[in-house]
């Protein structure tokens, strides 16, 4: 049973940064307080879209349950498709103005890929907890309602140096500020422009 000091909700600000400090955008966060995880709850429409031949967002997240709406505004048609353990897919040729929609139930990372255009690449963190987002330039994540109690923190990014491109760590009770640093690989050749 929890005490009512460690039941209280806490603001927590997570910081990911490489070793030189500077921001690491695109990390999907996720805490798992020791109570137990709140699910994600559904609360609008997802999509990744396809422009100027990339996907857009590179990174994202949905609850598990989502469907992710896959929207091509290029000139050209794509054939989107994952391989992955959590959602293996495929949606054959569609043009532009064209979408097709796909759902996601089992939490875990999607890579997606293009069978016509070998450089596009994204992912999407299907997500078992609330407290789960990506983050942005500034390379944080504020999560305003995290339980008081003792957590699990994790950091994923496709380029992250650690097996299954994730690390972990433990957080104490009412933690206010936690910062994670972080190792890169280089992006592959064929990676976003701004990557």
């Amino acid at each position: 049973m929890l005490s009512s000091a460690s039941a209280q909700a806490a603001p927590l600000l997570i910081r990911v940064v490489d070793p030189a400090g500077h921001p690491v955008r695109d990390a999907v966060v996720s805490v798992l307080p020791a109570s137990g995880a709140r699910p994600m709850r559904i609360t609008q429409r997802y999509q990744v879209s396809q422009r100027g031949l990339q996907f857009h967002p590179f990174v994202s997240v949905v609850p598990a349950g989502a469907e992710v709406s896959f929207p091509n505004f290029d000139p050209t048609k794509h054939h989107v498709y994952s391989f992955s353990q959590a959602r293996s897919f495929e949606l054959k040729l569609f043009a532009r103005d064209q979408s097709r929609t796909v759902r996601f139930d089992r939490p875990g990372v999607v890579a997606l890929g293009c069978n016509i255009h070998d450089r596009m690449s994204a992912f999407i963190a299907v997500a078992a907890s609330n407290w789960t987002a990506v983050t942005g330039p500034d390379g944080t994540i504020r999560f305003a309602d995290l339980p008081g109690g003792p957590a699990r923190l994790s950091v994923w990014h496709p380029y992250l140096r650690a097996p299954g491109n994730q690390v972990d760590q433990a957080l104490g009770p009412n933690v206010p500020a936690v910062k994670v640093m972080v190792r890169l690989r280089p992006p592959p050749m064929h990676a976003m422009a701004d990557y």
